[in-house]
């Protein structure tokens, strides 16, 4: 099985009120998972690590444990900063965001294939849509 995670997390004020959102899809592309959250004061790339830290628990709660290893997940992140430091290009310096890099990483160990692209801002439309209404709720 396939699926790709559409995750965006976004501050207002940085930091400031901040908030995660995610979209799972199957392979057919069918939405299986919704994440919008409101996170409180944060920066813009511990809301993007949350926004797939959440993603990754929702699609653990749909696929059985003992399916996950075959499970193929793409992860698109408008963030270059957290895609890179991902894939190793980056260093992650922050002590918080060390912190976030390490618990997404738990949540990667979960799945067999994971893999982390950089899309454009309009390519992630619906992940900040849904990641924008967690700040208006939150504010």
């Amino acid at each position: 099985m396939h699926y790709t995670i559409y995750a965006d997390g976004g501050a207002r004020g940085n930091p400031g009120p901040s908030g995660a959102g995610a979209v799972v899809r199957d392979e057919c592309n069918s939405t299986v998972a919704l994440v919008s959250k409101f996170l409180g004061h944060h920066t813009n790339n511990f809301a993007e690590y949350e926004a797939a830290i959440l993603a990754f628990k929702a699609l653990a709660k749909l696929v059985p444990e003992d399916k996950r290893i075959h499970t193929r997940v793409s992860v698109k992140l408008d963030s270059e900063l957290v895609v890179k430091q991902l894939l190793g290009t980056y260093r992650v310096k922050h002590p918080t965001l060390q912190h976030q890099n390490a618990r997404l990483k738990e949540q990667i160990a979960l799945f067999g294939d994971v893999s982390f692209s950089h899309i454009p801002r309009i390519q992630n439309k619906d992940a900040d849509l849904l990641a924008n209404t967690a700040m208006d709720r939150g504010a």
